[in-house]
Parts: structure tokens; C-alpha cells; sequence
């Protein structure tokens, strides 16, 4: 994509925040271009990596998300606060590129399977009708117009060992095969093939499946999922504010917050990680977006280092009443939207009227300023408080229309807006 295609596209489902979407696009377009360079200055072409700064809720993870969605590069998104310096009690930083590795891997077999789809089910069709009767040609329209899948065939199928359970940011789980270590062979990951007896609508997906396996195993997936990772990944680095101490020498809730800075900084900078598979992944020209609300911080505060990491900055403005209103009616599958739509599962014509979407951006920027501004995670509170007796009472509104004005609006909010932060009173 251009970058004015890319942002149109992102048009779509973010309302504002340009100066965000621009440093994206252009980003994004930059590792198209340095891809069609000449070898030796490819190499020496880095990503500019982008610091987003703004208060929550104004499109800052947003952004990040649509962008994931819009590429077809390896993608990871993470929270800062995830990660402790090694000694103390969190995940080491390195785990970002195993991720990352991971999910190019991921990418690459789609691809892969995308690619030999046709020629796996050419085989998968051959495999069974040979079981079936010896002979492929006379049958082979037959099994394609789903004339034979009422009938039974033996085949031999691998079977696919048991995955060890994965850790949730614990301790890693370790799965020990101890007849294989002791020398009496067997072993969990060894593929065993077992003898079965299906119908062929059963077999026809599990066949086709381990076809597509063993071409894939044979196209090198490997090799270009790590070019992938390492010419193309991007990760997102979210909360980046809440391991960085202020200035004035306060520490940081967290003890290791400084430290996580300088163990970020050599995988931004460009390093090779060994990830937990012994894959060695380069990091220099992956691209790091990084974000932060940085209230309690400014970006002055961060290790010097990192923020030469981090050349370019753009601030996220805060979100307006105008700006509630556009959230609400400009996307394409924008809340309201969406809840029209699960209202029409029940049957019931919804109808939200241009004044009630008005009062909806009034008091969501009125809550947010008399409670605690959460930036557009308002609207999702004052809808669902609009929505809710509508949406309990549904199943029995079976063929009737309903219509949401603005007094309705009022009348559903009225207890939020009451609930006004006191403490800011206090002396």
C-alpha cells in the first residue's frame, strides 16, 4: 500500500490522530522501499522507529491493531509492564523476539498451505481412492461431487503427538520423554501411524491436512520465516511510560523499571537474540512502535539511549465532543452499528436517532471530565448503559422496532453522570 492508501484504510476505523497514522504509513512504506535496494545499501538502511504519545483512550493501541491487520508482516504486540530486569520476578525482554519468531513462523506455514492447497488436495484425493478401490480415475468426479462421502475407508493416519501445556508468563513447562532419554526408544514427538476406519467426509480434511504437512516440511518454511522476523517483523511496545521514573528522583512502583530500559535497549538498538527454539534472530531492522500515556512521566525521562532509539515522536491529541460524535457515526463498524446488528439477531429494528448520538458524546466528554478521562473507552461505558434494559428485554421484543432519542439517552446515563469524583475536592 501507499501511504495515503494505508491511510485511508485506517481512516476507516480511527477517527483523527493524522500525525499517528502519517509517521505509520510512512514507516510502513520505507520497508517496501529499502526491500527494492541495491544489496549493500539495503543493508545498511535501518527502520526509524516511532514513539506515540498521548492520554489513554485517544487511538493509541488502536492504531497499532489495524495496522496488524493491514499487513502481512510478522506482528507482536506487548505491555511493558510485563518485563523485569533478569533477577527479578517477570519475563525476560528476549521473549518479545520469540513471539515474534513464532508468529512469522505461523505466517510463513499459511502461506505455504495457501500455495500447495491444490496440489495437497490432489493427493489427499488420490490417497483415498486408492484405499477405496485400487483405482483413482473412474472415481475421482464421484469423490469430488460428494457422491462417495456416506462411504466407509481404511486408511493410515499419523497421529499427532500431545503438545506440553503452555505457560502463562510462569515458569516454562517442561515435558520430559524419559523412555526416550534412557535409551528404549518410542519417544512423544516420534509420529505413529495408526490404522482407521472413517467415513470419506471425515477423512477427506484430516488427509488433505497431512499432505499439506509434508509439503510444507519440504519447502523450507524455516528459512523464510526467520528472513520474515527479522526483514519485516514489527512490534509494539505499549505502556512504555510505566517503566520510566520521573526526573525529580522518585522511583518507579516498579523496583526494576529503569532496568527493563536497558534491556529493551540493545533489541531496539539491533542485537541477535537466541530464541528458546535456538533460532539466533538479528534485530536491527525490525521496527519498534512504542507508546505511552506519559502522565505521571515526560519522554525526557527515559534513559537517554532509548530515546535516541526512538527518533520519531508524534503526539496523539485528546479526543473532543466532536470527536465522540464522528467515533460513534464514521467507522465502518462503529458501536452503535454493532449493536443494531446484534439487536437484529433478536428480531428487533433499532433505530438510534442523530440526537441521541449527540447526547452521547456530551456526556461522554462530560463523565470524562468530571470522573476520570479514559478517552474514547467512555462511549463503550455510556452505550452499554444505554443499550442495557434494550438488550435484556430483546428476546421479547420479537418483531417490534424500537427507537433511542436523546431524552432516553439521558434518562439510562443519568446515575453515571451523578457519580462525580469528590476526592478532587478534598484538600
Amino acid at each position: 500500500m501507499t501511504p495515503k492508501q494505508l491511510m485511508a484504510e485506517l481512516d476507516k476505523y480511527i477517527v483523527g490522530q493524522r500525525d499517528a497514522k502519517k509517521a505509520v504509513a510512512v514507516a510502513l512504506r520505507n520497508r517496501w522501499r529499502r526491500h527494492q535496494c541495491e544489496p549493500d545499501m539495503r543493508e545498511e538502511i535501518n527502520p526509524k522507529n516511532i514513539l506515540m504519545i498521548g492520554p489513554t483512550g485517544v487511538g493509541k493501541t488502536e492504531i497499532a491493531r489495524r495496522l496488524a491487520k493491514l499487513t502481512d508482516a510478522p506482528f507482536v504486540k506487548v505491555e511493558a509492564t510485563k518485563f523485569t530486569e533478569v533477577g527479578f520476578h517477570g519475563r525476560d525482554v528476549d521473549t518479545i523476539i520469540d513471539d515474534l519468531l513464532k508468529v512469522a513462523q505461523n505466517q510463513a506455514k499459511v502461506v505455504l498451505q495457501r500455495k500447495h492447497e491444490a496440489e495437497a488436495k490432489e493427493k489427499a484425493e488420490e490417497r483415498i481412492l486408492q484405499a477405496l478401490s485400487g483405482s483413482s480415475a473412474t472415481f475421482k468426479p464421484h469423490l469430488r461431487s460428494g457422491a462417495l462421502n456416506h462411504l466407509d475407508v481404511t486408511l493410515d493416519i499419523v497421529e499427532k503427538p500431545k503438545e506440553a501445556p503452555k505457560s502463562a508468563g510462569g515458569p516454562e513447562v517442561v515435558s520430559l520423554d524419559i523412555p526416550m532419554m534412557m535409551g528404549f526408544g518410542g519417544g512423544s514427538n516420534k509420529k505413529r501411524v495408526v490404522r482407521r476406519t472413517m467415513k470419506i467426509a471425515e477423512a477427506m480434511p484430516i488427509v488433505i491436512q497431512e499432505e499439506l504437512d509434508k509439503l510444507v516440511e519440504s519447502a523450507n518454511m524455516q528459512k523464510e520465516a526467520l528472513r520474515a522476523c527479522e526483514e519485516d517483523g514489527i512490534v509494539v511496545i505499549d505502556e512504555i511510560d510505566k517503566i520510566v521514573s520521573p526526573s525529580t528522583g522518585a522511583k518507579s512502583h516498579q523496583a526494576s523499571a529503569e532496568g527493563v530500559q536497558q534491556d529493551l535497549l540493545p533489541i531496539i538498538e539491533g542485537t541477535t537474540v537466541t530464541t528458546k527454539s535456538g533460532v539466533q534472530v538479528k534485530t536491527d531492522k525490525i521496527l519498534f512502535i512504542c507508546s505511552g500515556a506519559f502522565h505521571s512521566v515526560k519522554p525526557s525521562d527515559m534513559l537517554a539511549e532509548l530515546q535516541g532509539r526512538l527518533p520519531i515522536r508524534v503526539e496523539l491529541k485528546p479526543l473532543t465532543e466532536d470527536d465522540f460524535y464522528r467515533i460513534i457515526t464514521e467507522p465502518k463498524y462503529n458501536l452503535l452499528r454493532q449493536n443494531i446488528a446484534l439487536m437484529k439477531t433478536e428480531q428487533v429494528d433499532l433505530t438510534v436517532t442523530e440526537c441521541a448520538k449527540h447526547e452521547i458524546a456530551r456526556l461522554a466528554t462530560l463523565v470524562n471530565s468530571t470522573v476520570q478521562n479514559i478517552g474514547a473507552r467512555r462511549l463503550i461505558t455510556i452505550i452499554e448503559k444505554v443499550m442495557e434494559e434494550i438488550s435484556f428485554d430483546a428476546p421479547d421484543r420479537k418483531g417490534t422496532a424500537f427507537t433511542v432519542d436523546g431524552e432516553y439517552v439521558k434518562k439510562a446515563v443519568d446515575g453515571l453522570t451523578q457519580k462525580v469524583d469528590l476526592t478532587k475536592y478534598l484538600l
